[in-house]
């Protein structure tokens, strides 16, 4: 999987790299290379990104410790448990065929959960970082379960498995069970309600991120206030067809298995499920909800509510923030991209196009390079398989700051505001927005990317050392 994903990026980025625009940004921004690693620095990059306290949901805590699974040191084991307040569980997963030996065991789990009024609902998630426990064959599938089982126990499980279970990290590889089971013992005790509690389980699912995405934040709605956090992880194979790389996100909300599942769907394709780093979607990506309902409050279970459309907007809202950070921390990314399509004849069409433009690496290419190469867009716009009329299509460039007008590059199927001048300075902006209206109707649609450079191949070429 890795060999094949190594040859495919190599094969059609590589020869991108040698345009003029592209030695000139080569030489501006190679000295800044690092190379990432499995580890936990004292002082993160993008500081202003992490939080520095926050409000989270009543009766979860949450914890993280190093089991020296990771050969630096760095946290790598992570727990969430809500063992007063059984959860009302919802997830979606990888749609690759390898899909990993935590997520056969966690969409089985999730999926046999009803509530808090069963007795399988979900209690804990435990996450492992760097062993991916994939392609492993049966001996991962136990190994899945017994991480599974032994927090159950722990907690005073009761006759049916009550922990999701996640792993992330190098595929192929087995778990070393012993130092993992170790760690479980002694997480139990250690895990908290407080801000620490949750940015050191953060800490805990890093990879190659340069820094732990966390977030919460308080609601009032038509049934009271609730609150969310969640977590993610993801830097590098960031493509999904579902969900995305890990993540999750906690409620103290009541809410009936049904509402949440479709609430947990509708934020998916808006926020984990419109983003792409590289086009590779892993063996082992999973977005979790769990609702414990601590909040109190009457329980949001009819679809038609408005209490209901409240929470699936608010979720979709809070995801879609989760999931800028991934593309933020994107291996070896320069640029954020927020690629938006509208005037399309339904969502999907919308989101298809967008998302043929964020894979393009001639695209992503000339975007490192500072080149306002419009012409990749459109063409890619023309690729992707969904009807156009190209006479319709316009196309706008600006940054995603607003301190700059945005260029009108192509109108009604013709260059139109082409000013090289302009396009160079919107160019020098971190944050970039790419506009595209078909003329063809009024759905829309988003996806959020990267650009491509010399340190993602740098990165994913020395993965495993």
């Amino acid at each position: 999987m890795m060999a094949q994903t190594l040859r495919v990026s190599l094969k059609t980025v590589m020869p991108t790299f040698f345009t003029q625009s592209f030695r000139q940004a080569a030489s501006r921004n190679f000295t800044t290379m690092t190379r990432r690693a499995y580890s936990t620095p004292t002082h993160y990059p993008k500081q202003h990104l992490i939080p520095t306290s926050g409000i989270y949901p009543k009766g979860f805590k949450a914890g993280s410790l190093a089991t020296n699974v990771k050969k630096t040191g760095a946290k790598d084991l992570t727990l969430i448990i809500s063992k007063d307040h059984p959860c009302t569980a919802a997830a979606v997963f990888t749609t690759n065929q390898f899909c990993a030996a935590p997520v056969q065991v966690s969409r089985e789990i999730v999926g046999k959960s009803a509530g808090a009024d069963n007795h399988g609902a979900v209690r804990a998630v435990v996450v492992n970082s760097g062993c991916a426990n994939a392609c492993t064959g049966e001996e991962g599938l136990t190994n899945a379960w017994k991480m599974s089982k032994q927090v159950d126990d722990l907690l005073g499980g009761g006759s049916k498995p009550s922990t999701v279970v996640m792993s992330t990290g190098v595929i192929g590889q087995p778990l070393d069970m012993k130092k993992i089971s170790d760690g479980i013992n002694k997480l139990v005790g250690r895990v908290s309600e407080d801000h620490e509690g949750w940015l050191a389980a953060a800490e805990g699912i890093m990879t190659t991120d340069t820094f732990p995405k966390l977030q919460s934040k308080e609601f009032s709605g038509p049934n009271g206030t609730y609150r969310m956090a969640g977590w993610c992880k993801g830097a590098g194979m960031i493509h999904p067809n579902m969900a995305t790389m890990l993540s999750s996100v906690f409620t103290d909300v009541a809410i009936s298995k049904e509402c949440l599942d479709a609430a947990l769907k509708y934020a998916a394709d808006r926020s984990f499920n419109a983003i792409s780093i590289d086009g590779d979607t892993s063996t082992n990506d999973t977005f979790a909800v769990l609702a414990n309902g601590a909040a109190g409050g009457p329980v949001i279970d009819d679809l038609h509510s408005a209490a209901f459309t409240e929470f699936r907007d608010n979720l979709t809202t809070f995801s879609a923030e989760l999931a800028k950070l991934i593309v933020r921390d994107g291996e070896g990314a320069t640029k954020f991209v927020d690629i938006q399509v509208e005037g399309a004849r339904s969502f999907e069409e919308a989101k298809h196009i967008a998302s043929t433009v964020a894979t393009s690496p001639l695209v992503k290419t000339a975007i490192y390079g500072k080149d306002a190469n419009w012409g990749r867009i459109v063409c890619a716009v023309g690729y992707a398989g969904v009807p156009i009329v190209p006479e319709r299509v316009n196309l706008h460039f600006g940054p995603g700051d607003g301190t700059l007008d945005a260029l009108h590059l192509f109108k009604d199927g013709a260059p139109f505001d082409v000013n090289e001048e302009k396009a160079a300075a919107i160019l020098e902006k971190e944050d970039l927005v790419i506009r595209i209206d078909l003329g063809l109707g009024s759905a829309k649609a988003q996806m959020y990317t990267c650009d491509f450079s010399h340190e993602y191949v740098s990165i994913n070429a020395d993965y495993r050392s």
